[in-house]
């Protein structure tokens, strides 16, 4: 017979496939967006410049849900909360792959991203509860992995659907998994409550909602083809003015709301002020690779399948580069990653802007590319928000640095759409819109040189232990 400690090892590797599962489904729906684009675009009729939107609305619902669930998992237990989550994302699916209008891809890609919201932080909160501590640091990477894995599997495995099966098939294949997931769960998952005395920030998460998606509405509602009268159209002033306000307004119940879902005094460090600006850069960058599939079929006229395929060497070298440099970050600090990871970043938009009938410019560019993003969305960024917060607010930071990330991935995708809309044909419009980025990611590069060298870093760490061990 199995001993008590096996039967409980046992159970706790099951949960954590069935978590891992259910993140590396929710994961995949970001990355198969891109080599599914051409294809969406074939079958839907859609304007270039809104085609962001099918990228943004899944990452704006995704990050006003994140406080919401995580919350809600305290109070009502984690399994019906993830069972609710990954049953959202599955009526989600159902209506993506039943889309034959614009409008009702959107409607599905919103509440998948509403029930994305809900599996990640869970999933994070479950490790806490049924793994011991010595257990719990392997288990957390192997979730955090998820990402890097989603994006080497996902554009393969969009490439070999879409080679032989309609776009749709992509959403499709979510429903059986998250019938398993939700059987799993009901047997598997503590449904304990967690005992919190903190408040629910509604308000914060209502207005940070609106803020974010006033802020996307009125970027998407310029007119490349007449932008000073569209800059200047009633529709887009308003979406500016209700940006601002909902802004304002969130500052302001945020510093005075008992458990922010952002704490404002955050601000205060200088080191942070520059991580969530490069952290805007990031996610900017990011939103730029679902682009490069349509782009090669526009500049070479290869199938959307074929295309999927051609990124192969943006995830091989994100996969490796991201394990270097985690390693590297211990021994020369976070600043000369993330320089390096710019420098790199920029070398890549700007490479892939001038490529012309070259495979081989074009595969050469994706590696940087990879590096450029293995470097930017691995540990360095989160580092320096675990080092220049006390213990009890690194979950807060981490919060925050998602926000500034997916602010970036929703104004990149939108501006990026507009470029590439305004450009004489569609081929120039992407060179011009990732020449573009390439400026941009240069300007906030000059900006990096201001982070704490590795020595500061040090210095900073061994402040924060004594505090530690004072109190």
């Amino acid at each position: 017979m199995e001993s008590s400690s096996q039967l409980t090892k046992s159970k706790n590797n099951k949960i954590m496939i069935l978590l891992f599962i259910g993140v590396l489904m929710g994961a995949l729906d970001i990355s198969i967006v891109g080599p599914a684009l051409p294809s969406i675009e074939k079958s839907i009729n859609i304007e270039p410049k809104l085609i962001g939107w099918i990228f943004s609305i899944y990452v704006l619902l995704q990050l006003t849900g994140i406080p919401l669930f995580a919350k809600l998992s305290d109070i009502f237990g984690r399994r019906i909360i993830y069972v609710i989550s990954v049953t959202i994302f599955a009526l989600g699916s159902l209506v993506v792959v039943f889309s034959h209008s614009f409008g009702l891809l959107l409607i599905g890609r919103a509440i998948q991203g509403f029930g994305a919201s809900g599996i990640f932080p869970v999933a994070l909160a479950v490790v806490g509860d049924v793994f011991a501590p010595e257990k719990r640091g392997a288990a957390l990477g192997m979730i955090g992995a998820v990402f890097g894995l989603a994006f080497l599997i996902g554009p393969i495995l969009a490439g070999s659907l879409l080679a032989y099966f309609p776009w749709n098939s992509l959403f499709l294949i979510n429903i059986p998994i998250a019938i398993f997931i939700i059987i799993g769960s009901i047997k598997l998952l503590p449904s304990n409550r967690i005992i919190s005395d903190k408040k629910l920030d509604i308000t914060g998460i209502l207005l940070l909602g609106a803020f974010l998606t006033t802020f996307a509405l009125g970027i998407n509602s310029i007119d490349p083809s007449n932008l000073i009268n569209s800059l200047t159209s009633l529709k887009v002033i308003a979406f500016s003015i209700g940006t601002v306000t909902f802004f304002v307004l969130f500052i302001f119940v945020e510093s005075k709301a008992p458990a922010p879902i952002i704490k404002i005094e955050m601000f205060y460090a200088r080191q942070i002020r520059l991580v969530g600006f490069i952290a805007i850069a990031t996610g900017a960058f990011q939103s730029s690779i679902i682009f490069i599939p349509a782009f090669a079929v526009n500049l070479f006229g290869v199938t959307s399948s074929k295309a999927s395929f051609m990124l192969i060497p943006v995830v091989l070298a994100s996969a490796i580069g991201s394990p270097v440099s985690g390693k590297l970050l211990d021994k020369v600090g976070s600043k000369v990653i993330v320089i390096v990871g710019l420098l790199t970043a920029a070398i890549a938009i700007f490479s892939l802007s001038m490529t012309r009938t070259s495979i081989i410019h074009f595969y050469t560019t994706g590696a940087l590319l990879g590096l450029g993003i293995s470097m930017l969305m691995g540990p360095p960024l989160r580092y320096i928000m675990l080092n220049e917060v006390p213990p009890q607010e690194r979950a807060l930071t981490q919060g925050l640095l998602t926000v500034f990330i997916a602010i970036g991935q929703i104004a990149g995708a939108a501006i990026i759409s507009v470029i590439i809309a305004s450009g004489t044909n569609l081929i120039q419009g992407y060179r011009t819109a990732f020449f573009s980025l390439s400026i941009m990611i240069i300007f906030v590069l000059s900006f990096s040189f201001l982070l704490k060298n590795r020595q500061m870093e040090l210095d900073t760490i061994h402040d924060s232990e004594i505090r530690m061990n004072e109190e």
